[in-house]
């Protein structure tokens, strides 16, 4: 069973190491999720937008893994923040489940909920249908009723700046338990990290590994480390470095072996790096490697660092 752990700002305990499920093919997802789950894996990260949320409950069955065993997060789409409970009732459907243990705002973008497309709908200029008229601390109200309607025991953001988070924290009744955010090697958002552990809201990391073909898995400084430390490959290292950070990761993999050695590799990472290999690793985005992988072209300020400008 995965032996990492971290408590969220309610005390409720959440397995540090998840898989993700983004991109995953549905006929791959069930079996997915069921391999990691017999592996060890206690947490596993969905979302409404996947659009497999129904195979991954077939895996969660399929597992026989006790369901109060797993940790489950999921997200709430952009065109569902008028109707949170609407969203989150579909997901609970798909999943098999009654309860999630982790709900998330899954960007800090209202949409159309009656544009022209029910995931994401289109200005007639091409770009995405947003509705500014929406502000963001009603989503947040509708999620706080989820958790007192006891459908989620906590609820978090995704891809929410300090800019974003600092608009409805001040009205907040329930502070958000984590951000999920694009964190890795070359996209460390080291002042956002500061800001979030001032606030107590835990740090996740999405594409931990970056995207598919990432230059991360070849970088020198991590590959250098990963052998001083006889470590079995780069991304040992890109995983453990987060752990270190206390940042919550969640790689995404439909490959059994890579499901298996994401987890145990992390974990011998984690427990081998030093200070100063963290330090190393710190440096190296600022070096000149900064990248990010994942922009939609939202067409909105975000106040992310390191986004380029987008029109409307």
């Amino acid at each position: 069973m995965a032996s990492h752990f971290t408590t969220l700002n309610n005390g409720q305990i959440i397995p540090a190491i998840g898989l993700g499920t983004w991109q995953s093919k549905p006929n791959e997802v069930a079996r997915a999720v069921e391999h990691a789950l017999k592996a060890g894996y206690r947490h596993i990260d969905c979302a409404w937008a996947y659009g497999n949320e129904k195979e991954v409950g077939e895996g969660l069955r399929a597992s026989g893994v006790p369901r109060e065993e797993v940790f489950i997060t999921s997200k709430l789409w952009g065109t569902y923040h008028k109707r949170v409970e609407e969203c989150l009732d579909q997901t609970l459907a798909n999943l098999g489940t009654t309860y999630l243990d982790l709900y998330l705002v899954h960007w800090p973008v209202a949409m159309n909920p009656n544009g022209n497309h029910p995931v994401m709908p289109m200005r007639p200029n091409g770009n995405r249908d947003i509705d500014e008229s929406w502000d963001i601390r009603d989503t947040w109200k509708g999620m706080e009723a989820m958790v007192k309607k006891g459908k989620v025991k906590s609820i978090g953001a995704s891809n929410f700046s300090q800019t974003v988070l600092d608009k409805i924290l001040p009205t907040a009744e329930i502070i958000p338990a984590v951000n999920q955010l694009e964190i890795h090697l070359y996209n460390p958002q080291l002042e956002l990290l500061d800001y979030l552990k001032s606030k107590k809201i835990v740090p996740q990391a999405y594409s931990p590994l970056g995207s598919t073909n990432s230059p991360l898995l070849t970088d020198e400084s991590a590959t250098e480390i990963a052998k001083k430390h006889g470590l079995k490959s780069t991304s040992d290292v890109l995983l453990g470095y987060l752990l270190a950070k206390d940042i919550i990761v969640l790689p995404k993999s439909v490959t059994p072996s890579r499901i298996e050695s994401n987890l145990t590799g992390a974990l011998k990472a984690y427990s081998v790096l030093t200070p100063e290999d963290i330090k190393v690793l710190d440096g190296v985005a600022a070096g000149g490697k900064q990248k990010r992988f994942i922009m939609p072209p939202w067409g909105i300020d975000l106040g992310f660092d390191n986004w380029p400008a987008q029109t409307k």
